[in-house]
């Protein structure tokens, strides 16, 4: 029994090869908008990638520049074939054609859906790579005379006050590693020199910050040194000290960052998804009822379409025994032509040695 039968006259047919050309060239324009969305996201990433621990979450990208360029190849095909498929004797050019290009199209069409849900799905592996991007990015804040490293303060820097966040997780985390660098430490001051015993790797561990966690609300000069001492400046007011420094911490801010375009962008996905399963449905329609017309010879007679021939579940069934029968080898051991060429090389040179001896 057909799954989503429908029939159809030529008027209808000629009508369905129209639209479905116009929904091609729609979906030309939305396969540029996915290559556009994928350029724009690639970009996005690179721009903060050195506190990133690695580049795996491009693939997201690179999936939407690959499925637009797929998109604008398929879809401009698909208008002329549908164009044509209007005319009988045309549509006789593409019926080869029509089956594998309706299964490129199935696939093209799960792309989009999988680029769609990778969208939603990477904030978890997002997090993780920015939080030890950012981790390693502050322990080397301090070399700046370091090649290779050099360029990380500027970078942390430029992040914090782009972004109002300070630290990875909170303004607390720079109270945890040396940001200072032995380059500018004083070490005839036994001050410095004290603080340096008293930790057991031997760093300069302050309850201090750079300068880029600042916050320009803040009414006063900004404290940026004993942060854990109010007592220490003068008409400390504890109440407005969230004003002082940016409490958020950059791998949240960055995280809401990619998430909130992650997710605008997975919703134009899905929606051009949406739009293409439609113009799939609709090419299959008009593939089957053509081939239908041609069975029948009639171009002006009704045919039917639908989107399978048979049910799921026989469909299913169907390309299971396909795909098991594959890897199966012919069995030629029973077959009884398998010695015929040597049985007649044995009788040509039996009647040869037959010949000479009658000639002998």
């Amino acid at each position: 029994m057909s799954v989503g039968k429908v029939t159809f006259t030529k008027v209808e047919r000629e009508k369905l090869a129209e639209v479905l050309w116009l929904l091609n060239w729609i979906s030309v324009v939305t396969g540029a908008i996915l290559l556009g969305m994928g350029l724009f996201l690639k970009m996005e990433i690179q721009k903060w990638q050195e506190v990133m621990s690695e580049q795996g979450v491009l693939y997201v990208p690179h999936m939407l520049i690959t499925t637009g360029l797929a998109a604008c190849g398929i879809n401009f095909l698909g208008g002329k074939i549908c164009l044509d498929c209007a005319d009988t004797n045309k549509f006789l050019r593409w019926k080869l054609v029509m089956m594998p290009y309706v299964i490129c199209t199935f696939f093209f069409t799960a792309c989009i859906l999988a680029g769609a849900l990778m969208c939603y799905n990477i904030r978890s592996e997002l997090e993780e790579s920015l939080f030890l991007g950012l981790r390693y990015s502050m322990l080397y804040y301090k070399d700046t005379d370091t090649p290779g490293r050099c360029y990380l303060k500027r970078m942390l820097d430029l992040l914090q006050i782009h972004f109002q966040c300070c630290g990875n997780t909170g303004y607390k985390d720079w109270f945890q590693i040396q940001w200072i660098s032995y380059r500018y430490l004083d070490l005839r001051s036994m001050a410095v020199v004290d603080r340096l015993r008293n930790n057991v790797e031997g760093k300069f561990l302050m309850d201090s910050v750079p300068f880029s966690c600042c916050s320009p609300l803040s009414p006063r000069p900004c404290i940026q040194q004993q942060l854990n001492r109010p007592l220490a400046h003068f008409n400390f007011d504890q109440q407005s000290q969230h004003l002082n420094l940016w409490r958020k911490g950059c791998r949240q801010a960055l995280l809401d960052h990619y998430t909130i375009i992650m997710q605008s962008i997975s919703l134009i996905v899905l929606l051009i998804w949406l739009f293409e399963l439609l113009v799939l449905t609709g090419v299959r329609y008009l593939q089957t009822a053509m081939e239908n017309v041609i069975r029948v010879g009639d171009p002006e007679s009704e045919s039917e379409g639908w989107i399978l021939e048979n049910s799921l579940a026989e469909t299913a069934r169907s390309n299971f025994n396909i795909i098991k029968n594959l890897g199966k080898c012919y069995q030629v051991d029973n077959d009884p032509n398998i010695n015929v060429p040597a049985m007649i090389a044995e009788q040509e040179i039996h009647s040869e040695q037959v010949q000479v001896q009658r000639t002998s």
